[in-house]
C-alpha cells in the first residue's frame, strides 16, 4: 500500500520519508562547519611553529655543516608543527586552560606555555611510542626500556627547551592580540596613522591607559557630575584622544 504525504498546518505536503534525508544534511553540515572552525583555529599556531621550527633546523644545520652532518630536515619540522597546532587546539578546547583569564597577564602567559608544553611534551613521547611499537615493530613491554637506554633524550630536551620559547612567544602575542581586540595588533603593524591626528601611537595607547586607570578607580556617579576631578580628567583625556 502506499504512503500518502501528510497534510501540514499550512497546507503543505510532508513526506515522513524526507526526514532523515534533511537530518543527515544538518549533521554533515554541522560537522563541516566544526572542521572549518578548528582549521582555522589551528592555521595561527601551525604556521607560527612551521616557521619557528624550519629556523630551528636551518640554523642548526649551518652550525654543524663544516662537520658534514644534518641533524634534522625540514620535513620533520612540518610534521612536528602540525602536531603542536593540533595539541594547541586540544589545549583551547579544555576547561583549564581559561583558569587564569582574569589574573594579571604574566600568570594566563606563564599558565598557558605550560599547559602547551606538557601537552606538546605527552604527544611526542606518544608520537615515538607509536613509531617503536608500531612502525620498528617492537613489543611495547620494551618501550620504558628503550627510553631508558636508547632514547636520544638529549635531543629530546633540546627541542622541549625551543618549544618552551616558542610557546611563550606565541602565547604572549596571543594574549596582546586578545587584550586590544580582534585586528588590532595587524592594524597597529602595519597601517599609517593619519597626519591629523595629533597624538602618536604611543601616546594615545598611553592616553588609553590613562582612562582605564581612571575607570577603575571612580565610579559612574563621578564621571556624570561636572564639577568633579574624575568628570574634567575624563573630559581631557578624550580631548586629547579627539582629532
Amino acid at each position: 500500500m502506499r504512503t500518502q504525504p501528510v497534510d501540514g498546518e499550512d497546507g503543505a505536503h510532508f513526506d515522513p520519508a524526507a526526514r532523515p534525508e534533511a537530518a543527515d544534511a544538518g549533521l554533515v553540515y554541522r560537522i563541516g562547519a566544526r572542521l572549518l572552525h578548528e582549521a582555522r583555529e589551528a592555521v595561527v599556531p601551525t604556521l607560527f611553529f612551521f616557521i619557528g621550527f624550519n629556523l630551528i633546523v636551518l640554523t642548526t644545520n649551518l652550525l654543524v655543516a663544516q662537520y658534514l652532518v644534518a641533524v634534522s630536515n625540514f620535513m620533520l619540522a612540518t610534521f612536528a608543527a602540525l602536531v603542536v597546532g593540533k595539541a594547541v587546539l586540544i589545549a583551547n578546547n579544555l576547561p583549564l586552560i581559561r583558569h587564569y583569564d582574569r589574573a594579571p597577564l604574566i600568570l594566563p602567559i606563564l599558565y598557558k606555555t605550560g599547559v602547551y608544553w606538557v601537552i606538546v611534551f605527552l604527544a611526542r613521547l606518544l608520537e615515538r611510542f607509536v613509531h617503536f611499537a608500531v612502525l620498528e615493530h617492537n613489543s611495547a613491554a620494551h618501550f620504558p626500556a628503550y627510553l631508558i637506554f636508547t632514547f636520544s633524550w638529549h635531543r629530546f630536551v633540546a627541542i622541549s627547551l625551543w618549544l618552551f620559547v616558542l610557546f611563550l612567544i606565541y602565547v604572549t602575542a596571543k594574549e596582546f592580540s586578545g587584550l586590544f581586540g580582534p585586528g588590532e595588533i595587524p592594524r597597529l603593524l602595519f597601517t599609517r596613522r593619519p597626519a591629523e591626528l595629533q597624538l602618536n601611537r604611543r601616546q594615545r595607547i598611553r592616553e588609553l591607559l590613562r582612562l582605564s586607570r581612571l575607570a577603575d578607580e571612580h565610579s559612574a556617579a563621578e564621571f556624570r557630575d561636572p564639577q568633579s576631578a574624575a568628570h574634567r580628567e575624563l573630559i581631557a583625556i578624550l580631548g586629547r584622544l579627539a582629532r
